[in-house]
């Protein structure tokens, strides 16, 4: 019996979905894309960096998130740095994580899209870039010193003397330090998640999914480089990243609709 006699296979339990030829037929150009995400970067580290660096202001608005943290209850940001400090293991592993896996993984994802998922990948990637495009605007509006650099707090990168984004390692001299608030790993490792969860239904890959941002979340706090008002701040610019990329895509496609019936 021929295929199309038994009709279309139903995929495992459990399994990703398979695109569709015509979803295939949408993956944009890879080398369009490239340059597309080269150009966005170089734009978001040249804007970033010119932050205005005015330490004593971002030293005050530091205290100031410690002193609303102390009336909400949230300041917990000194016990973590306390036990990824006296843990060596924890801080080592957590230097190296928050110096890494914040690119490795959103490029994973990207890619992953893309290769993988072409129908979801321009939702998702203007997605990212609204994201990132909006933390410039907090970084622009608020710089804020990250608790490594307020007294009583460790640079878990110096403790250990590992390689790191900040203080010990050569980045240090180009990357504006006052870039905390919001937290990008906090809202990129959300961003991989959302993409994921929307795309696979295996349940282990969920959950690891769900548990990457939890993880990062301690780790920008344990390295004392985010508080966790911070991270309420990543999770706000994904939020609003989401609403302007789908605000932006449906008013694309209504325009492109309108030239075609024009035509």
């Amino acid at each position: 019996m021929s295929r199309s006699a038994t009709g279309p296979r139903t995929p495992r339990p459990g399994a990703e979905a398979e695109p569709a030829p015509a979803e295939a037929r949408t993956r944009p150009r890879w080398w369009a894309e490239l340059l597309l995400i080269g150009i966005c970067y170089t734009a978001y580290s040249m804007v970033r960096n010119l932050v205005p660096t005015d330490h004593a202001g971002a030293v005050a608005r530091a205290y100031e998130l410690l002193e609303a943290e102390d009336v909400l209850r949230l300041d917990i940001e000194y016990a973590l740095n306390r036990l990824f400090t006296e843990q060596s293991w924890l801080g080592v592993t957590a230097n190296y994580y928050y110096a890494t896996l914040h690119f490795a993984i959103t490029i994973g994802v990207l890619v992953w899209l893309y290769a993988r998922h072409p129908g979801h990948y321009p939702r998702f990637r203007w997605m990212l870039f609204a994201t990132t495009l909006t933390g410039l605007i907090g970084f622009w509006f608020y710089p804020l010193a990250p608790p490594r650099m307020l007294p009583g707090f460790t640079d878990t990168v110096i403790a250990f003397n590992t390689w790191g984004l900040y203080d010990s390692s050569p980045v240090a001299t180009v990357s504006n330090q006052y870039a905390a608030m919001p937290s990008l790993h906090t809202a990129w490792s959300l961003w991989c998640t959302v993409a994921i969860v929307a795309v696979v239904r295996r349940v282990w890959v969920r959950v690891l999914a769900i548990a990457y941002p939890a993880a990062t979340v301690v780790v920008i706090m344990g390295t004392a480089n985010h508080f966790i008002l911070d991270a309420a701040g990543g999770v706000a610019v994904l939020a609003a990243g989401a609403a302007v990329s789908h605000g932006a895509v449906r008013v694309v496609a209504y325009g492109w609709q309108m030239c075609r019936n024009a035509v």
